[in-house]
């Protein structure tokens, strides 16, 4: 009689074996498709991928501080005819034949871009098209899939494409279909255009200026599609719905923008300058009210092309102010210190410095501010800083001016200010030489200076906002809550006020006929001068500068603050930072105050109103 125990160890030896050979056999297949067949495998997985097609989202808009579009995308459209829809080719072909002439009119009357009669060839011989038979020996379907216009038409030319007598019936009795493409436009034109941005045409993406800044805001997040067989034709189901990218609220504002532009570009065409750049920011909040970049084309007019805000040049003699804040600052001179300056020059080991305006005589330290003497600027910051240049470009680190600001405009440059290595390039700095800033960086020290002393950051987005609801806020911030002593401050805004209103010594005063440089009857103005001879071919040419004005209105109390700043002006041989810059920043200066409500209209005059 068979053991019953022996039997069921028979049966769990049977049972386990064959799991273990199972499992033996599965472990090996793994084996073998991981390390022998991957390489086939994955290509078979890439063929097997469904037909997937990312779903563009509507890019976000970009706003001025009032809500008017500055940047929008504007949906454009290719505009393609499938003549492989059965419906054209049913009933000897009889609806073809029937609105063949109607549509080919409408095209040719709507985009203009071919005659009717090449509209019918194009459409005809893609009608006629005969694809053969499949290798089951059946026919294919005649007709092919073909653009009908190569240029992008408009939406309004869209609609009007649609309500065409055959197109009007849908795709699936005409064959019309239309691939949208949002091309972004700028309703300002070149108002801002560098500042605001372009993006990359393939992909959509921002590629400079805000729209590469806040790329993530503005694109949104992709959606995705799959192509499937409905009714015999392959249509396009939405899987992941895409969301719209948000808009910017910019602090810029549009008629700010026009006036700033405006004078920025009348002050080119009149001097052939090679570009210029204006920025006007608000005093007290940081808030870029208008930005200009204006660069000469081949054709001799100006557009935007490079961002000169914030590329670091040397600024010349607007750099002066800088360095008076801090030797007054240091206690190493006075307000009414002296300095003996000379027509011929004063040559200080192997290097000779000269005044734009040469005298023999003595100045001030805060008369030649007003005069923008290199000699005397020279002096002072050798006795200031002589063998203790380290603490020059630490004391002008303490004011914060080497400190980088913060700008939304991709590529901003971070000041140069080294300590030197020599008294003659010490001597230089003191009027603007061996040291670079942006404007953007000189903008915002004067501003500090406008606004009692406190340093804050220029900004140029207020916030991120999804129809009525903010998702992210900018606001004012201070980079330094006070530059400089109460006095110090006091005897430089002095010294600014004389450079505008010194008739006899102020770079920004008058002309030599008595015409206004930077001086306004309706606005009162404070500011600097900056005259830099261009560094081109290893040397300093003598007939080439970069001219400037930074300054601030109304002077008693600051609105906003201005820099214009003027690549090479070819004045007949004339040059005159004032005249070329301070003009301009008179005018921005004039219109401004009046658009923004700080006069009235009393009789036949305008009155300004310090505390409006």
């Amino acid at each position: 009689m068979p053991d019953p125990r022996r039997n069921a160890i028979l049966r769990f030896a049977i049972v386990f074996g064959l799991l273990l050979l199972g499992f033996v056999a599965v472990i090996g297949h793994i084996i073998k498709v991981q390390v022998f067949e991957r390489d086939y495998w994955m290509q078979m997985a890439t063929t097997q991928q469904p037909n997937a097609k990312v779903i563009n989202p509507q890019r976000g808009n970009i706003l001025d501080k009032d809500g008017r579009l500055l940047v929008s995308s504007v949906p454009e459209y290719y505009v393609y005819m499938d003549t492989r829809v059965p419906a054209l080719h049913m009933n000897n072909d009889s609806l073809f034949n029937l609105y063949i002439d109607s549509i080919c009119i409408g095209m040719s009357r709507i985009v203009k871009d071919k005659s009717a009669s090449e509209y019918k060839s194009l459409i005809t011989n893609s009608f006629r098209k005969r694809n053969g038979k499949d290798r089951n020996g059946r026919p294919r379907e005649n007709g092919s899939y073909v653009r009908l216009c190569t240029k992008r038409v408009s939406y309004i030319q869209k609609r009007e494409i649609q309500q065409l007598p055959l197109f009007r019936k849908g795709y699936y009795q005409s064959g019309l279909s239309l691939e949208e493409y949002p091309q972004r436009k700028k309703p300002f034109g070149s108002l801002a255009s560098r500042t605001l941005g372009t993006i990359i045409t393939t992909t959509g993406k921002g590629n400079t200026g805000l729209e590469k800044t806040f790329e993530n805001d503005l694109h949104g997040i992709d959606g995705l599609a799959e192509k499937e067989r409905v009714g015999g034709q392959w249509v396009d189901v939405t899987i992941v719905d895409a969301v719209n990218g948000y808009d910017l609220v910019t602090t810029l504002d549009a008629n700010l923008l026009d006036i700033t532009e405006t004078a920025l570009r009348g002050c080119l065409e009149r001097t052939r300058a090679d570009w210029g750049c204006c920025i006007l920011m608000e005093t007290q909040s940081g808030k870029i009210r208008a930005i200009c970049n204006l660069d000469r084309d081949s054709e001799g007019g100006y557009s935007e092309k490079a961002n000169h805000a914030v590329t670091r040049v040397e600024p010349g003699s607007t750099f002066k102010t800088i360095a008076m804040m801090a030797a007054l600052d240091d206690g190493k001179v006075n307000i009414t210190d002296t300095f003996e300056v000379y027509r011929e020059g004063w040559k200080y080991h192997d290097a000779l410095h000269r005044d734009a305006h040469p005298h023999d005589t003595i100045y001030t330290v805060r008369s030649a501010l007003a005069v923008s003497s290199n000699i005397a600027f020279a002096k002072m910051i050798l006795k200031s800083y002589d063998g203790k240049a380290a603490k020059f470009v630490d004391k002008l680190q303490r004011m914060g001016l080497k400190d980088s600001v913060y700008c939304e405009i991709p590529g901003a440059q971070n000041a140069r200010i080294d300590v030197p290595d020599d008294a003659v390039t010490l001597s230089r700095m003191a009027y603007g030489y061996s040291v670079e800033l942006t404007p953007m960086q000189i903008l915002t020290f004067y501003n500090g200076i406008a606004n009692d002393g406190k340093m804050i950051r220029p900004y140029l987005v207020e916030r991120v906002v999804d129809g009525e609801k903010v998702i992210r806020r900018y606001d004012t911030e201070t980079l330094k809550s006070s530059m400089c002593r109460q006095s110090t401050l006091e005897d430089v805004r002095a010294a600014l006020h004389d450079v505008v209103w010194d008739n006899h010594l102020g770079t920004a005063s008058v002309l030599p006929w008595g015409a206004p440089k930077a001086q306004s009857k309706l606005v009162p103005i404070a500011g600097k001068t900056g005259t830099a001879q261009l560094f081109r071919n290893g040397r300093y040419q003598p007939r080439e500068h970069r001219m400037t004005f930074v300054g601030y209105f109304p002077e008693d109390n600051p609105q906003y603050t201005c820099i214009c700043m003027v690549e090479h002006p070819k004045n007949y041989g004339a040059y005159d930072a004032g005249m070329d810059c301070g003009i301009v920043v008179r005018q921005i200066a004039e219109k401004t105050i009046v658009y923004s409500g700080h006069y009235v209209i009393k009789g036949d005059s305008l009155v300004y109103e310090k505390n409006k």
